[in-house]
């Protein structure tokens, strides 16, 4: 484990670099790895572990077919079947084409009543550089979780059910939210997934994410001869670039942990011809929903002054609904921490997928959930969303990762369906989390009222 410890007796974590990096970079506090804690029921891990081992080929090998058909959102034909036939050979119940074309459902029951566990398994790849994000270790992660504790189900008797869903197009399609408004996750008591990442070395992140709001921004001006008669023209392509402007100029007096970022384009474009149309396609992110709301009207009028300098129409629309922040589970989360601290690595709070955002947070507001994240080996500059990253997302470091990962994962989830006093306190813990958002959510709410009302009688 290369960690360094402090005099306060706090561990810092080491990236883990591919085999031939060295870079000496210390990333975060860590919760150490330490074999002496105690987990709950060693036996039923016995057994979840045992299973995921006697998986590790076949899994290796799905890994590494979905990885070599990337497929972008709504169009994972490919990883839909090929996943599907994996589930069914393994028995379990599916329903392909589940809600949405690439969204697949697999199903298991031991017994009569018991609780229910969800567990997701994601597909869709990146335009041009493939599966940059890892999803498909996600996908393999999500089957070695339902599988492992279906097997704890048999073995230890326990009643209970599982549903794994196969959800389609995270980047940017928010697959799940598309899947919860349709009640893909209504029978679910708690949900479980895990995400791929940068960061400490064996290690895992209980992070949470940025919430996210879409803005599509579309320009309408005048054509006019360049050089001829530039004056008849109104250019929307100055509109974005003074857009763009705008916003760069805004992030000054945002705070760091927001993120505004987008990208513009058109059709139709000559040197010598006044731009009469320009698209923009915007992200606002935020460490929460209610931050996302409380900029989004700043970065609108960033849109809305162009269109007024330049003499252009703009239309401002949100697409698709807002991704919510990641909000772990307490209960889930220590349980979680507690197995794989004792049995694989170190754990953080602050890594993983902190500055990103995903369609799970929106899991999170719906139902007890957990989203770690866990670390792969990669290069410097290698994150999340590059080629480097799809290239480590192959290897087998990365796949025994996921697998250990998977392991801490299967156990939190079957203590959901067996324990009853910690099913209680996870959805006591849920309630809590509710009623604290919502008193965050009315306070940003009145102080930009507020400022609303004092810019009106300035």
């Amino acid at each position: 484990m290369n960690t360094e410890t402090d005099v306060r007796g706090h561990d810092h974590a080491q990236f883990w670099w591919a085999q031939g990096v060295t870079v000496d970079r210390r990333l975060c506090d860590v919760d150490k790895f330490d074999g002496s804690l105690s987990i709950y029921r060693p036996d039923i891990y016995d057994t979840i572990s045992r299973k995921i081992s006697s998986l590790d080929q076949e899994l290796r090998t799905l890994s590494l077919d979905i990885h070599g058909h990337p497929e972008l959102g709504f169009q994972e034909m490919y990883a839909h079947d090929v996943l599907t036939a994996f589930m069914e050979k393994h028995g379990w119940n599916v329903e392909k084409r589940y809600h949405l074309e690439t969204a697949w459902v697999a199903t298991f029951s031991h017994g009569t009543g018991g609780r229910v566990l969800g567990v997701n398994s994601e597909m869709d790849a990146l335009p041009g550089i493939g599966h940059a994000c890892g999803h498909n270790l996600i996908a393999i992660a999500g089957i070695a979780v339902a599988v492992a504790v279906k097997a704890a189900l048999i073995e230890h008797d326990i009643p209970g059910k599982v549903i794994l869903l196969g959800t389609p197009a995270e980047e940017g399609g928010q697959g799940k939210v598309i899947l919860l408004e349709k009640g893909a996750y209504k029978e679910m008591d708690a949900c479980l997934m895990c995400h791929p990442a940068p960061g400490p070395e064996h290690g895992a992140s209980l992070s949470s994410s940025l919430a996210l709001q879409r803005l599509s921004v579309e320009y309408r001006g005048h054509t006019a001869h360049a050089a001829l008669s530039p004056w008849q023209g109104q250019n929307a392509l100055d509109a974005a670039v003074a857009a763009y402007t705008n916003v760069a100029l805004l992030r000054q007096q945002v705070k760091p942990s927001h993120r505004i970022h987008g990208v513009f384009g058109g059709n139709d474009w000559a040197a010598n011809v006044i731009p009469d149309n320009a698209k923009m396609l915007w992200y606002v992110r935020a460490p929460t929903v209610a931050e996302v709301k409380e900029v989004e009207p700043r970065v609108r009028a960033c849109f809305q002054a162009s269109a007024l300098a330049t003499g252009c129409n703009v239309e401002i629309s949100g697409m698709g609904h807002p991704m919510d922040d990641l909000r772990q589970n307490k209960a889930l989360a220590e349980t979680f921490a507690q197995t794989f601290r004792a049995n694989t690595g170190p754990i953080d709070h602050e890594w993983g997928i902190s500055s990103a955002s995903t369609d799970f947070g929106n899991i999170t507001y719906a139902l007890p959930s957990i989203h770690p994240g866990f670390s792969i080996p990669t290069v410097s500059n290698g994150g999340n969303h590059t080629p480097a990253f799809t290239s480590a997302a192959a290897t087998p470091e990365a796949h025994q990762a996921c697998l250990e990962v998977c392991k801490a994962l299967a156990l939190t989830g079957l203590r959901v369906i067996e324990d009853d006093q910690f099913y209680l306190d996870v959805r006591s813990r849920d309630r809590q989390s509710n009623h604290y958002l919502y008193i965050i959510m009315l306070q940003v709410r009145t102080t930009f009222e507020d400022d609303m009302a004092n810019t009106r009688v300035a």
